[in-house]
């Protein structure tokens, strides 16, 4: 089947909308079957989405991480941000008339926070690649459908854009729903230990309290950056180590002990540019109950206080 651009035809000044095939659309089963062959798809539609969340929030500058504290402008903007940076993802290029031409096909990209996508009257009778996230529950979808009128609700918003009714939602065909979305970890965070944590005035101390208050989480960049307000989060947080030391608490990275203390002590093991902080306590050597650890050939394991415990003898980080 040769592609038009679209399964609907406007024609003259009436603007009238003649279907062309509604019971075979090849060409949006080819754009489903495209995405699916492509290595590690939802991987990198995660990956792509927690990135174009991270970069609206802009955390390194304005300390945010969550989607309510945007404008009106920004949420606009995060659309287009989305757009991009699946474009790069999937080296897509610029479709005829919309934003993606994927297997041939033109295929428009639309962004919704809440899952209720504004379909413009130019969308009409092209193929929609339907994208959402929900940062607080860690998942995504990702799906595509040819716009109808039948699919759409009569009513539409000041810019004459419509959504998706019951039909319409259940023509949609998922790549996958509810797929788990990169963590964004300060949101996770209960209310009193995000306090702790951003008290301060100083980014050298609240990237201190992070690492004093997460413990046995991996600590990504952009939280560190976040938190400490400054694109270099990440040494402002290896740069607690000594203090925090003398409070019983490591902060392991990829590096000389690092992942040996992690492995001993079945906590996951940090990446190249990940951080972890665990605070120990002294224990006999005797000690078969939990996971132990040796350090400047004393044994440790993880102490779950809150309250400091003896200083750690010295750790090589790197």
């Amino acid at each position: 089947m040769i592609d038009t651009g679209a399964l609907f035809e406007v024609s003259g000044t009436s603007k009238e909308i003649t279907p062309l095939d509604e019971t075979v659309d090849e060409p949006l089963d080819t754009v489903v079957d495209w995405f699916r062959t492509q290595n590690n798809f939802q991987e990198r539609f995660g990956r792509g989405l927690r990135q174009a969340l991270d970069e609206v929030l802009d955390g390194a500058r304005t300390g945010r991480y969550d989607v309510k504290k945007l404008d009106k402008n920004e949420k606009t903007y995060l659309g287009t941000k989305v757009e991009i940076v699946v474009r790069a993802e999937f080296e897509l290029p610029h479709g005829d008339r919309m934003d993606y031409k994927i297997a041939g096909h033109d295929v428009d990209a639309k962004w919704s926070i809440h899952g209720t996508w504004s379909i413009p009257r130019e969308a009409m009778g092209h193929i929609c690649l339907l994208m959402s996230a929900d940062d607080k529950k860690e998942t995504f979808d990702v799906g595509l459908v040819r716009i109808r009128p039948e699919i759409l609700n009569n009513g539409q918003n000041q810019d004459g854009k419509k959504t998706l009714n019951a039909l319409g939602r259940g023509e949609v065909k998922w790549l996958f729903r509810g797929a788990p979305l990169p963590r964004n970890l300060l949101l996770s965070l209960d209310r009193t230990t995000l306090d702790k944590i951003f008290t301060s005035k100083s980014g050298q101390e609240r990237a201190r309290e992070l690492m004093r208050q997460v413990r046995g989480v991996l600590i990504d960049r952009n939280t560190a950056v976040t938190v400490a307000t400054q694109l270099d989060g990440m040494r402002r947080c290896r740069g607690a180590r000594e203090k925090l030391s003398m409070e019983g608490i490591a902060i392991l990275g990829h590096l000389k002990d690092g992942p040996r203390i992690a492995r001993a002590l079945e906590l996951p093991v940090p990446p190249k540019g990940m951080l972890l902080s665990v605070r120990l306590v002294r224990v006999p050597d005797t000690t078969t109950d939990r996971p132990t650890v040796v350090i400047d050939d004393r044994r440790f394991a993880i102490s779950d206080s809150d309250k400091p415990t003896d200083p750690l003898p010295p750790i090589q980080y790197v």
